[in-house]
């Protein structure tokens, strides 16, 4: 049992880690505001399970495939709008741009208060995900716990297939690799910085989506999960698809497994004394990228 919690908290961590990992690995940009899009992705959810409540009920056992899509649509479209007016002006200025997107997490929190009010919200199930399955006598897995491990595996293909199977992920990993060569060979950087930022900012949707399935949503939801997707970010090594997913296993399978033998938050403090202790021997984490210029 513990393996299977420690799985879903992979899960959760992978889902935050992988859009982070791809502004961040390629951009060089510390988005504070990330939660914030994942939230957004949840309260996409949370509109549409009304919407389709009130005017189609018969489709409310699909809804949450549309509403998951709609997650993604809304957060590529704000992250797509956010790096156009704000983040492209900020390139260069590390410490300018975490200022602002900190500034933009609160905003877009109290944005949320503001429309959908202080208190959390959830969205109705569908039958298909209620209940568990029974493994054996004394073990049994819900069965939302399995439907967000299945998406985040669709999610991480997906990624990967793009990154490394497309012309588009070609040209990210050449500007990753130098970025002033790739501007000389005719790539268009800045459409490459644009689309990447909403991508990732559209997984952070995605999973927001995913996460209303295991819990409810609030304005400062998404502040729960940003220190530790920083964390499986920086233990994986910058630019290292393998390196965040190695991470986020690594992290979530020791904590899960310390809190069975004594509480919840000093598993967390070793867990994360573990992790300094790596990152003093090891600094560029787990698996580093090589990069030029």
């Amino acid at each position: 049992m513990q393996l299977f919690s420690g799985l879903s908290l992979f899960t959760v961590l992978l889902l935050m880690a992988l859009g982070l990992a791809i502004i961040f690995g390629l951009m060089g940009v510390i988005n504070m505001a990330h939660g914030e899009f994942m939230a957004l992705g949840a309260y996409t959810t949370y509109l549409t399970s009304i919407v389709v409540e009130q005017h189609t009920p018969g489709a409310m056992p699909i809804y949450l495939l549309v509403a998951g899509l709609l997650a993604f649509c809304v957060a590529f479209a704000a992250g797509y709008g956010v790096e156009w007016a704000l983040i492209r002006h900020l390139y260069k200025r590390p410490l300018d741009t975490l200022l602002a997107t900190w500034g933009l997490s609160l905003v877009m929190q109290q944005t949320f208060r503001s429309v959908f009010g202080a208190q959390e919200v959830g969205v109705p199930m569908p039958d298909w995900l209620l209940g568990s399955w029974k493994v054996t006598e004394t073990i049994d897995i819900p069965l939302n716990g399995l439907f967000v491990m299945g998406l985040s595996i669709i999610t991480t293909a997906a990624v990967f297939l793009l990154l490394f199977r497309s012309r588009w992920g070609l040209r990210v990993r050449a500007v990753t690799q130098n970025r002033i060569m790739s501007g000389a060979v005719g790539i268009n950087t800045k459409k490459v910085d644009r689309l990447t930022f909403a991508l990732g900012c559209g997984i952070a949707g995605l999973g927001g989506s995913a996460f209303t399935t295991i819990g409810s949503t609030g304005p400062s939801s998404g502040q729960l999960y940003i220190v530790d997707t920083f964390l499986v970010v920086v233990f994986g090594g910058v630019q290292s698809l393998l390196g965040t997913i190695a991470s986020a296993f690594t992290i979530a399978e020791s904590q899960s497994s310390l809190e069975f033998f004594m509480s919840g938050s000093m598993a967390k403090v070793i867990t994360l004394l573990s992790i300094i202790g790596i990152l003093l021997i090891r600094p560029e984490g787990l698996f580093a990228a090589k990069v030029r210029g």
